[in-house]
């Protein structure tokens, strides 16, 4: 039975969830993981887990890790791609508490209010001290401007505050839209924010990137919030700024180590939450939900939308894609067991309408049908990139908007040296049945079916009859004949489908036969 670690607690929904779907699920956070993980098809982490590239070794059922939150910080993704496990979270679940909890560390540093409140709490009335500043008609700085960067701002603009932000990765447009004042540059936020709240992903270019340099750059008297990652400060920095004035005052979720008990809580002007962003009854709940169904999804062969390590696109593009998936994989198998397996460069062509959508998840799915039953490990959506970097394949996507004949056409290139391998097809009728157009340099018309055989020959009276009686005479049923010819008495293709294997005997006689004859299993 298909078995499932929740490793950290989740929603009561989510583990019912799972177990709805027939799974058998074990809820242990107690014993030693890297013991126990072999016997399990999937598991489910928050961010306490880590699961290293040693312990994922260990998983070698190992199908899918779902990771109930945003942040994947914990899990090597790296070593989860490798083995061709899927790696998936709940990107959405927390946005509006972590937008929330920022808003409110926000105010409370402004207002001084953890600090007013514990000194009543121990009898001191010091109204005077404990006086703050408006954020209204204040400049609010945001570095990172994703989902919850931009539900930020949203809030911050409802205190009427002007919001400023940089994210190079995000369309001017959605600026335009949430009437954000788009930076071109870090710089340009430090020199405008009053305010500075950090919204960045954890990277190596982003790692300890709020440093003593970056301190140098803000206004004198800047107060900052970082709810997001506690590794995108230098907390040697800004202590530094801190005590010298620089920095007004701070506010902290995160830490670079966790628990922490270091220098800044020291500081009266510093406000700190024990990592509460994301601790909300309905971030929690939907965290649970949404990964058991990401869980699901991956075990049950569908579509992983929170996949990390596989191109997810939209639901609109997918309902004009989705149809195409399986027909790039075919042409992937196909045009890689045309070139025998030597192959230096695929090449993904998009013709018509399939241009102008993120076609990602079709050469993914290229990469899977070509790498079949070529790799010593199994070969999916998630591990089939990796695989072709490290055979030295380069991959190459181009686009055009015209098609000739046809709506939307896929052609698949194979490339080693000199040689060059094409095949291309489209889809057919309301059942969108899979259809071959072209191959090996002659246009054909004929259904894409598991078993294929192609001859190329003279094109000389006799070849067709003389087939059919061989494949006759075997016992082989032909499905399906299609004949292409370069020009009248030159060069000819005829492509089979064909209802059971050929014998040895006969793919011995036909090789005899014809100078050029291919037997492609697309099973």
């Amino acid at each position: 039975m298909t078995a499932v670690l929740v490793r950290e607690q989740i929603a009561e929904a989510g583990i019912r969830l799972l177990r709805d779907r027939g799974f058998d699920v074990d809820v242990d956070g107690d014993s030693e993981l890297a013991e126990m993980i072999g016997r399990y098809d999937a598991i489910v982490v928050r961010s306490a887990t880590k699961l290293t590239a040693d312990v994922i070794a260990r998983g070698t059922r190992l199908k899918v890790i779902g990771r109930a939150g945003v942040g994947i910080d914990n899990v090597d993704v790296d070593a989860a791609t490798r083995r061709g496990i899927v790696v998936a979270n709940a990107p959405e679940s927390t946005v509006v508490s972590a937008a929330e909890h920022t808003v409110g560390l926000l105010m409370a540093l402004t207002r001084n209010i953890p600090q007013a409140h514990a000194a009543l709490k121990q009898g001191r009335w010091d109204r005077k001290k404990y006086g703050g500043v408006e954020l209204a008609g204040k400049t609010l700085g945001l570095l990172g401007f994703g989902r919850i960067g931009q539900q930020v701002a949203r809030r911050a603009a409802g205190l009427g505050m002007r919001v400023v932000a940089y994210d190079p990765f995000v369309a001017p447009e959605r600026f335009r839209e949430l009437g954000v004042e788009r930076m071109d540059d870090v710089d340009g936020v430090y020199a405008a924010a009053e305010f500075l709240t950090l919204h960045l992903p954890l990277t190596d270019e982003t790692r300890r990137g709020v440093d003593a340099a970056a301190f140098a750059r803000m206004r004198d008297g800047v107060r900052l919030v970082n709810a997001a990652r506690g590794e995108l400060l230098d907390e040697d920095a800004l202590l530094d700024a801190l005590q010298s004035g620089k920095v007004a005052g701070a506010a902290l979720d995160v830490f670079s180590a966790e628990p922490y008990a270091g220098p800044l809580l020291e500081l009266d002007n510093v406000v700190v939450t024990p990592h509460l962003a994301a601790s909300t009854e309905e971030a929690q709940d939907r965290a649970g939900v949404i990964i058991a169904e990401q869980v699901a999804a991956a075990l049950d062969g569908g579509l992983v939308t929170n996949a990390v390590n596989i191109p997810v696109i939209g639901a609109e593009d997918l309902e004009v894609l989705g149809a195409y998936i399986p027909l790039a994989a075919k042409l992937g198998r196909l045009a890689m067991e045309l070139a025998e397996g030597r192959v230096d460069v695929l090449r993904l062509t998009y013709f018509g309408s399939l241009a102008q959508y993120d076609t990602r998840l079709l050469t993914v799915a290229a990469l899977n049908g070509a790498f079949q039953g070529r790799s010593d490990q199994p070969v999916n959506y998630v591990n089939a990139p990796v695989i072709a970097a490290e055979r030295g394949v380069e991959v190459r996507e181009e686009r055009s908007r015209s098609s000739r004949d046809f709506t939307n056409l896929i052609r698949v290139e194979a490339v080693s040296g000199e040689r060059s391998l094409r095949v291309a097809g489209t889809t057919i009728g309301k059942d969108d049945r899979q259809w071959l157009v072209s191959a090996l340099g002659f246009e054909l018309d004929m259904e894409l079916a598991p078993l294929l055989v192609f001859f190329r020959y003279d094109d000389v009276p006799g070849v067709i009859g003389r087939v059919g009686t061989l494949f006759g005479t075997s016992g082989v049923n032909i499905a399906n004949m299609t004949v292409s010819r370069t020009r009248r008495g030159g060069q000819a293709l005829m492509a089979l489908s064909i209802d059971s294997p050929a014998s040895p005997e006969l793919i011995e006689r036909l090789h005899g036969e014809f100078e050029d004859a291919r037997f492609i299993s697309l099973e």
